[in-house]
């Protein structure tokens, strides 16, 4: 979950890795480092716990650094050791031969440090990371005319993930890159080359890139890359243009990422269904999905981590509302561990707003050793999970640089709401009327979150009110209590409330006895199926004295008069206001955290993208 880049050329170095590690920052940020290759091949080495302004500001105020063409830099979300200078990266073998930037986990690490250990050598760190560049400078030590099969022979002995910038003694002018289960990039300018962990750290010098596939190694030089397989056989593959630009990457007139990703929305939707409607009926040729086979499974897995676990909740109940097919959402983190069941027939989407997330990745190699026909939904078109996909649907929702997803979110659910129509459709469980009219409203959708977001003055009240606050539930029922746990969850992550989410039928059988004065409620009511009996549930919660703040459509106006607070959505369907409840929500917790002085991008102790398991 650490970004890293590289870089070499005509540039100053310092000045490239600074800027590629404020674009890396939302991968961790508890500290950073770089390393620089001075004329003469000495390597210099800089590194402070922290945010990446104050090592920029350590960088500033030490004249003994100079101007360099060559380096690698880290920013670090901690796994082994506390956040400190000590465990920042880059890391040295022992005498400094071999200097370090990994994005990974080494798992049979201890063993390996006491092997060292046992040939006398030295630690500085409680690192896993510095076991490479130990085991990395002993195989270089054996032969210094060889970098790169030292390299290769070392990483040979580990066990684990990895995405690695070397540099060597006496090779000044060379990066050398190791790539397993995380990702690693190759950027390709004019005159210069980066290797990076996403796309983000060199867009705004060049879009051209190729990413690195396991077992990889690269040698990369100002002009040339030389890229090896795991075989050890030199490989020539096509480059890739990246569809975003700079820009953005950039947060522009807004005050933080996730205010401007909030306010994409709008743009992001009608990004994600273009091309994907013919006459009015969903259309998925263009992105070479066969509805037909979805149409046939016997069960429906879809299996995902955090806030994409979350979409796949509400595409559980869509899909099983409107095709009539079980559907089995499952944690990617125990899905692998569970020896799941699954038939022949059926039928598997993981979904991963990077296309790397670790544990995500591993149930999807899980599902093709099983011979289970598979398709990932992912933001990243050259991602490892969309690449190894049987198929993939990219929910084109451009660079998310927030950690909390907002926009990603929102993309996610709607293509399965797309792909449950199309199914539904396909199976004849939905009439032709219907099909078009829902697919016309998806379409429209876009226009309803513009207006919710012209409307946000009463949010205000609430997220002032939860500022001052320790806790705070949110209910729902039906299609609103598949979407409650994404509100929830994007209050906790961003403002440290406690903050949980209940069907609210459960409220009775346990919850309710820490329902006491003022407790904060958000309910949301916007299947109006199941208004009366969400408004038994509120009504409980006032008894108790709980503050309640209602998310509801026009047609439940009338639960307002037993709540304290109420915010009216905008007409949509029905099938879709519980997505555009979460907005609101979403928007509530950018607002809470703002009030709170909060980082509301770079939460304590997150990172955006969890390529570690």
């Amino acid at each position: 979950m650490c970004g890293i880049i590289g870089y070499i050329g005509q540039k100053d170095a310092r000045e490239e890795l600074l800027s590629g590690l404020y674009a890396l920052e939302y991968r961790g940020y508890d500290s950073s480092g770089i390393a620089l290759v001075a004329q003469g091949g000495l390597v210099t080495v800089r590194k402070k716990k922290g945010r990446i302004s104050e090592l920029e500001a350590l960088l500033k105020s030490d004249t003994s650094v100079k101007r360099s063409g060559i380096g690698i830099g880290h920013t670090r979300w901690a796994t082994h050791g506390a956040p400190n200078d000590a465990n920042s990266h880059p890391h040295r073998g022992n005498v400094g031969l071999v200097t370090v930037v990994h994005n990974g986990i080494i798992e049979n690490y201890v063993e390996l440090r006491a092997e060292c250990i046992a040939r006398g050598e030295e630690f500085s760190s409680e690192t896993d990371t510095e076991v490479l560049a130990h085991l990395i400078e002993f195989e270089f030590e054996k032969d210094r005319k060889d970098p790169l099969g030292a390299l290769q022979r070392a990483i040979a002995k580990a066990q684990g993930s990895w995405g690695l910038c070397v540099l060597f003694e006496g090779y000044p002018q060379t990066i050398f890159a190791a790539k397993k289960d995380s990702p690693l990039l190759i950027g390709f300018g004019k005159g210069e080359n980066y290797v990076a962990s996403d796309i983000t750290a060199f867009l705004s010098s060049t879009r051209e890139y190729l990413p690195l596939c396991d077992g990889d190694c690269a040698v990369v030089s100002a002009e040339n890359v030389e890229i090896y397989d795991a075989k050890g056989t030199l490989q020539n593959r096509e480059h890739t243009i990246a569809l975003w630009d700079k820009d953005s990457a950039q947060k522009g007139a807004y005050d933080c990422f996730m205010n401007k990703e909030i306010h994409e929305q709008p743009e992001t939707v009608n990004k994600l269904l273009k091309g994907r409607t013919k006459d009015s009926l969903p259309d998925f040729s263009a992105d070479g999905f066969d509805v037909s086979r979805l149409a046939k499974a016997e069960t429906i897995h879809i299996v995902a981590c955090g806030s994409a676990m979350h979409s796949a909740l509400y595409g559980k109940h869509i899909i099983e509302e409107l095709a009539r097919i079980p559907v089995k959402v499952e944690v990617a983190s125990e899905f692998r561990y569970e020896n799941p069941i699954m038939k022949e027939n059926d039928f598997a989407f993981v979904i991963s707003q990077s296309g790397e997330t670790a544990d995500t990745l591993a149930a999807l190699r899980l599902i093709k050793q099983r011979g289970i026909p598979n398709a990932a939904i992912v933001n990243v078109a050259a991602s490892t999970i969309a690449r190894e996909a049987d198929g993939v649907l990219l929910i084109k929702a451009g660079p998310e640089i927030a950690v909390a997803t907002t926009k990603a979110y929102t993309s996610q659910s709607l293509i399965l709401a797309l792909l449950a129509v199309a199914v539904a459709y396909k199976k004849g469980t939905i009439s032709d009327k219907y099909a078009r009219e829902f697919t016309h409203n998806i379409t429209t959708f876009s226009d309803s979150i513009s207006e919710m977001l012209e409307s946000t003055k009463k949010l205000e009240n609430i997220a002032k009110r939860l500022e001052n606050q320790h806790s705070a539930f949110f209910i729902g029922r039906g299609r609103d209590y598949a979407t409650i746990f994404e509100a929830s969850l994007k209050l906790k992550e961003i403002t440290y409330i406690h903050s949980e989410a209940y069907a609210a039928g459960e409220l009775k059988h346990g919850t309710i006895s820490l329902v006491t004065d003022d407790v904060n409620v958000i309910a949301f009511a916007t299947d109006k199926d199941l208004f009366d009996k969400t408004l038994s549930n509120i009504k409980e919660v006032k008894a108790r004295r709980g503050y309640v703040f209602l998310i509801t459509g026009k047609d439940g106006e009338y639960l307002s008069h037993s709540c304290d607070e109420t915010f009216v959505l905008p007409e949509v369907d029905d099938h879709l206001a519980p997505l555009l409840a979460v907005i609101c929500c979403q928007y509530i917790a950018y607002l809470t955290s703002k009030g709170m002085g909060l980082d509301v991008d770079k939460p304590r102790n997150l990172a955006k993208s969890v390529t570690v398991e």
